[in-house]
């Protein structure tokens, strides 16, 4: 380990002597984005192979009560691997990556680059009803941040390479990479500058070079358009923007909901029994939910909804109404088996479930729309615009939906449709919720970096780092005399906080307070509690810097004390604060 760091040592002083950063960074990129690209596809070919060993055709045809067991043991199996294994569950994904951007410094674990190539399979590959791309965008963004802190670059260069490697993972996985680029910008907020877009090209070409290396240069899904994107059917794109928009809000209400029944579960093998039962039983009653359901995409795509239906012969092949009713009860059950699957081991993402639900939903309603007889519609048109509706509405990037979707199938045609639908779908959703479901909780604490770059660089202030200590405490029996010579004769300070026998604040005295007095000998046998006043503001520790800044706008305070559950700790200074960020913004700016 030693010999591997000396030279890791004379490897950066070279690299900082003979090359320059701008050019380093464009080298780091293409490496970032090589290595996410390949564990992409390490991830998604463990997963297939064990989806095409338990998906056999006598399992399929008799004996469907694998459906029930096969999720409810890689669910098993994902649990004591994180946690005899592995020693901490996976993380979810995409919402660990943005934690660690907006509170880590960018920091994440280097398990993370592994882990989601053992947990991710498991789950996905015996049945969990999530998508792979929250582990490999996890398991890039790890890859990134941990290659970006070895060649000892600087925060915002740190964030870039997290964004380098989520372009890089996403376009392996789907061939699609400006697409890929887009996701990072949007659902990291990455600023999107020259300096900043060459490297994620150059990681998002890199990491689907990978891809087609290995599988070629095909597209994910089949897709050949039949009819035609013609102005009369404007009305019914929008009326599909409409219906999507409510169905992603549905998903992410089911998700969001459930989120919060597993979190108030305190035993993890409780969750774990209470997520592998509800996947389970949904899985057996309807198997296109098994996994990803990517398998779905492509049946509908091709207008081949029998191939959905499976052992559902009840809903009837042929009758519109009844197979609309097939597609929407897919799109409903789908929510609760990815939220349980995610509830019960935190592994899996939303992305490919967003996919499946949406192209569900647009099916369904080109269904409905045909079985009415108001018109007729492409089935398919309305499947693949589905997808695209649904994405923006769940994950708040529609222009993500747009490109992704075109770059899926290989066809722009149906770009005006995507427009009108992602852009309905966003804008609704986006006014009942500010924040996606990725942001919600950051957001909550006060820890999601934003486009505002004031605000993220406020994030990435720690408290602790601005506390300071060198006030001299004072007891509110003191007296004056007692507090002129123990405490201001000795202090460079002119505020002196009021602390009772077991360190909890009471209130401040300063130098303004006393100036008139300090001289005057009859007055020495005030006490202290006689001087005292409460501060304008109260720092808790708890508090954002984001809160720290609002408490000295509206106090118009220059120092303000910081306590935790009524114990002093110390003050921080507006001009400590100011100074910190003005060194911090320079780090983020790269200026």
């Amino acid at each position: 380990m030693s010999y591997l760091k000396s030279w890791l040592k004379v490897f950066l002083i070279w690299r900082i002597k003979h090359v320059p950063e701008r050019q380093f960074v464009l080298f780091a990129s293409v490496l970032i984005g090589l290595v996410s690209g390949l564990g992409a596809v390490v991830i998604k070919n463990i997963t297939y192979e064990i989806k095409w060993i338990v998906q056999q055709e006598f399992v399929q045809n008799y004996f469907t009560i694998f459906y029930f067991i096969f999720p409810a043991f890689g669910l098993t199996m994902t649990y004591l691997a994180s946690k005899f294994i592995l020693g901490k569950m996976a993380g979810q994904g995409i919402s660990d990556t943005l934690f660690a951007i907006s509170k880590n410094h960018g920091k994440m674990s280097r398990r993370g680059m592994f882990s989601p190539m053992i947990t991710a399979p498991l789950t996905v590959g015996f049945g969990g009803s999530v998508g792979l791309e929250g582990a490999t965008v996890f398991m890039g963004s790890s890859i990134g941040s941990n290659l970006a802190r070895l060649f000892h670059l600087n925060q915002k260069t740190v964030n870039l390479m997290i964004g380098c490697a989520t372009a890089g993972a996403l376009a392996s996985v789907f061939h699609a990479p400006i697409g890929a680029i887009i996701f990072a910008i949007e659902i990291f907020s990455l600023d999107l500058t020259i300096a900043s877009i060459v490297p994620m090209l150059l990681a998002s070409s890199a990491g689907a070079i990978t891809s087609i290396w290995i599988y070629g240069d095909d597209t994910i899904f089949k897709f050949v358009i039949q009819d035609k994107f013609a102005p009369k059917d404007i009305p019914f794109y929008i009326l599909l923007g409409l219906i999507g928009s409510l169905t992603s809000l549905y998903f992410v209400t089911v998700y969001k909901k459930m989120g919060i029944m597993f979190a108030n579960i305190e035993k993890k093998w409780v969750k774990l029994v209470v997520g592998a039962g509800i996947v389970g039983a949904l899985v057996f009653w309807f198997p296109s939910l098994y996994g990803e359901g990517y398998s779905t995409i492509k049946a509908l795509l091709i207008g081949k909804h029998h191939i959905v239906m499976g052992n559902n012969s009840w809903f009837g092949s042929q009758n519109k109404l009844l197979v609309a009713g097939l597609m929407f009860t897919i799109v409903a059950l789908k929510a609760f088996a990815t939220s349980a699957t995610i509830g019960a081991v935190k592994v899996g993402g939303i992305f490919g479930p967003s996919l499946v639900t949406g192209c569900c939903m647009g099916y369904g309603v080109a269904m409905l729309i045909n079985y009415t007889n108001i018109g007729l519609v492409s089935e398919t048109n309305f499947a693949l615009v589905g997808m695209a509706t649904q994405m923006a509405g769940v994950m708040y990037a529609p222009l993500t939906a747009i490109f992704m979707i075109s770059e899926l199938t290989g066809t722009y045609e149906l770009m005006l449709p995507l427009m009108i639908c992602a852009a309905i779908s966003y804008s609704i959703n986006k006014y009942f919720t500010e924040y996606n479901v990725y942001q919600q909780k950051l957001a909550q604490q006060g820890f999601l970096i934003t486009h505002d770059k004031d605000k993220a660089v406020l994030t990435m202030l720690a408290l602790d780092k601005v506390i300071e200590t060198n006030f001299i405490p004072i007891n509110p029996d003191m007296t004056l005399k007692e507090m002129l010579f123990t405490a201001v004769e000795n202090s460079t300070r002119n505020i002196y906080p009021v602390l009772d026998d077991t360190q909890h604040f009471l209130g401040v005295v300063t130098l303004d307070d006393i100036r008139t007095i300090m001289f005057d000998q009859t007055q020495y046998d005030l006490k202290v509690s006689q001087i005292m006043h409460g501060a304008p503001e109260i720092i808790q520790s708890s508090d954002t810097m984001e809160q720290v800044m609002d408490k000295f706008q509206s106090s118009s305070a220059w120092n303000l004390p910081v306590c935790e559950n009524g114990i002093y700790l110390g003050f921080v200074s507006k001009s400590k604060v100011l100074s910190v960020y003005r060194r911090k913004l320079i780090d983020f700016a790269g200026v």
